[in-house]
């Protein structure tokens, strides 16, 4: 590794001049850090998007939550016994739902809360792969421990608090993932690698959602299917999945080098640390400060896509479940094969590019979908699904640009700040989605809450540019 990467100062030493990792030029024109990243490392550390996927595809969104969690199963048994019309029963079901809302919600603030200072903890102590390993294992103790969570109302508080804690845990090691994307990249390949470990995740998240539909065709090879068994076995199953797809990380990607010109201070006065970088990061990275703040925003309307898409196509444009299954699996196909393709427009054009044209091609399917839905089902097929292609560039896009912006040795601190501003914003797109819907009467208006998300986000990027090489940062 060169030495502006393995000689990092602290925030209050940066210089006055922003390094190269500021800019946004095409990366043929940045001098790289150090000679090419042997394959084998970037395949491992990209393995690793493969590996924890699962735990949101198949465990946070499509199965375990939507299907198992918050069902019947974990009803009293004389309200489950009710028809599905009634109101008691929906309000139950209600509750469910919302009572598993507010344990992802708390699990957001501890990853708001935590997420940059042990990021800064991590960059000092020159420990992300340690770090990314500890929260690696307690997410898959949590999906092992998910095999406990019997089909009774007494263990949904136990299932809903093991899906908070993986998530805390998932969201922990992501920070010091995406910080070791500048470990496994040169400024010549860092868009194509962030779009491969992106892309691998949908991939991987995706077959095996494939794998359990199959399982189900076949009616679990005579499985017992009482008690919530082939829902638990399927979190045993997302946990080896992760054990036997993550290692490689471990054993081939080296350790980054501690930030030695950075102080070592207890958890605690880490918080006082960190305001004080922030302020630094905002006199002397102001790019970076403001990137932080536009992603925010357009982060919000990417999940929204995704978390609000089969709730669409269902209600407004009359999917039934297995149509909805087929479009999700096409989708998320689409997602990560565009994702990996675009990693070369990111090295050629640049990130910010790349951001730009996919929120404004989201913004226009997105469009097409509203304001054509009466044309039935092949619009949303046709227009739904070219959406999908924009959003994996997107988010591999924003890691690539935050990475190339990171000031040398705070790669984990920024990334962790990432996190924060992303769940600080998050709840942008629901509560417009909801509004709109309420104002209306109608599923498909809430797209338009959507889009107006993704929209803003789109006019706020354009506001970021990077500064280029050898400028001095503007300041107040």
């Amino acid at each position: 590794m060169s030495d502006t990467h393995t000689t990092p100062g602290s925030a209050a030493d940066l210089p006055a001049q922003p390094p190269s990792r500021l800019t946004d030029p095409p990366a043929t024109d940045v001098p790289p850090r150090r000679g090419p990243v042997p394959r084998r490392q970037v395949v491992s550390w990209a393995l690793w998007d493969w590996a924890t996927q699962p735990f949101n595809t198949v465990i946070v969104t499509f199965v375990f939550t939507a299907s198992y969690l918050t069902s019947d199963a974990f009803l009293d048994p004389s309200v489950a016994a009710l028809g599905a019309d009634s109101p008691a029963r929906e309000r139950a079901l209600a509750d469910l739902a919302s009572g598993l809302g507010a344990w992802i919600t708390a699990a957001g603030f501890v990853i708001a809360v935590l997420a940059p200072v042990l990021g800064r903890r991590a960059d000092v102590a020159g420990r992300r792969k340690a770090w990314l390993g500890g929260a690696t294992i307690l997410l898959v103790a949590c999906m092992l421990a998910l095999f406990a969570v019997r089909a009774d109302p007494v263990y949904f508080a136990v299932g809903a608090a093991l899906i908070a804690l993986g998530s805390v845990a998932s969201e922990i090691a992501g920070v010091n993932y995406n910080a070791m994307l500048v470990q496994v990249s040169t400024p010549a390949t860092i868009g194509k690698v962030s779009g491969i470990g992106w892309g691998l995740g949908y991939v991987g998240g995706i077959l095996a959602l494939v794998i359990i539909v199959v399982a189900t065709m076949f009616d679990w090879w005579g499985m017992p299917t009482d008690d919530g068994l082939p829902y638990r076995v399927i979190a045993v199953g997302c946990a080896l999945w992760a054990v036997a797809f993550a290692w490689p990380l471990f054993r081939y990607v080296p350790e980054a080098p501690p930030a030695a010109d950075r102080p070592r201070v207890g958890f605690f006065a880490s918080y006082a640390v960190l305001v004080r970088d922030v302020v630094e990061l905002f006199r002397t990275a102001r790019p970076t400060f403001w990137f932080l703040l536009a992603s925010a925003v357009y982060r919000d309307g990417l999940a929204a896509v995704f978390t609000f898409g089969a709730i669409i196509a269902a209600v407004s444009f009359g999917f039934g479940e297995q149509q909805v299954i087929v479009f999700g699996i096409a989708a998320n196909l689409l997602a990560g094969l565009s994702t990996i393709a675009a990693g070369r427009l990111d090295d050629r054009f640049g990130p910010r590019a790349v951001i730009l044209g996919s929120l404004a091609g989201l913004v226009v399917c997105g469009l097409v979908v509203v304001l054509l839905h009466d044309l039935g089902q092949v619009v949303f097929w046709a227009a739904g699904l070219l959406l999908t292609c924009f959003v994996g560039p997107a988010q591999a896009a924003s890691r690539s640009l935050l990475a190339r912006m990171s000031p040398p040795g705070r790669e984990s601190e920024i990334f962790g700040l990432y996190a924060t501003t992303g769940r600080a914003a998050s709840f942008l797109a629901p509560s417009l989605w909801t509004l709109l819907i309420a104002l209306t009467g109608a599923t498909i208006w809430g797209t338009l809450g959507i889009i107006v998300v993704l929209l803003a986000g789109l006019l706020l990027m354009l506001a970021v540019r990077p500064t280029p090489p050898g400028a001095a940062p503007r300041r107040p």
